[in-house]
């Protein structure tokens, strides 16, 4: 036999409650993209004599980012933690009591620390990935006479393409930190694998509706549409793990 977050089989869904995390994290990742655009706006699309300024000053702006975004991203995993840490709080009413304090000292500080990393990285790559863009459209318009003016529109826009990826990354990152935390716990207590959930609504991807009530091994995640990860590690993906626990 086997426990689940689910102890009748139907889920109910995602047991760690994600969605205002994420919407908070998406609010402070906007202010970087709104930053990007403040940035890049006061320029003339398409010079390339403007370019190296709009470069140097982005890469700027993402070093300066560090401690800002150390600080957001901690308050994100913080709070993924402890929605997670109080949904296994309850699976572990029906555990022993060893298995209870197992689960209470999982080994996640590593894991956590690495999940900041990560998030930190993630969060000074909008500045740095919207000044590669810009090279990008200007050595193109440059090249390509004809599309000069469609491409300064590009320019002109990568505010509103940086504000688009801040909110992929937060709708990523929350799901993607909830699957860490859950598998690092799981894992601790001898877990070798989850139930594979769906949201259970009409944006699910075939691809994910097909792997919903599966069995699948922490060791052996899957790949779908060419990404490999578990649920809710790839982007947009709003699944997530239903852990398998010896008894």
């Amino acid at each position: 036999m086997a426990l689940t977050l689910d102890q009748k089989g139907k889920s109910k869904g995602n047991p760690v409650r994600t969605k205002a995390i994420e919407q908070r994290y998406g609010s402070q990742l906007k202010k970087v993209a709104q930053q990007v655009g403040a940035i890049i706006q006061p320029f003339t699309p398409g010079d390339i004599g403007q370019m190296p300024t709009i470069e140097r000053l982005l890469a700027a702006y993402a070093d300066m980012l560090h401690g800002w975004a150390t600080q957001t991203a901690s308050n994100m995993l913080m709070d993924v933690a402890l929605r997670d840490e109080q949904t296994w709080a309850v699976l572990a009413k029906d555990m022993g009591r060893a298995l209870r304090e197992e689960i209470r000292y999982a080994p996640t500080g590593q894991v956590m620390r690495a999940l900041l990393a990560e998030q930190v990285g993630l969060i000074q790559s909008i500045p740095r990935e919207a000044a590669r863009r810009v090279h990008r459209l200007t050595l193109e318009g440059i090249q390509n006479s004809t599309r000069a003016s469609s491409i300064a529109e590009e320019i002109i826009a990568s505010g509103d393409v940086a504000k688009s990826r801040a909110l992929l990354i937060a709708r990523t990152e929350v799901t993607r930190t909830a699957t860490t935390l859950t598998q690092a716990r799981a894992t601790h207590i001898g877990s070798d694998g989850y139930i594979w959930r769906t949201a259970g609504d009409g944006d699910v991807r075939p691809s994910h509706r097909e792997m919903n009530g599966k069995f699948v091994k922490w060791s052996e995640p899957p790949t779908l549409d060419k990404l490999t990860g578990h649920a809710g590690c790839t982007p947009n993906c709003r699944c997530y793990a239903e852990p398998v626990i010896p008894e």
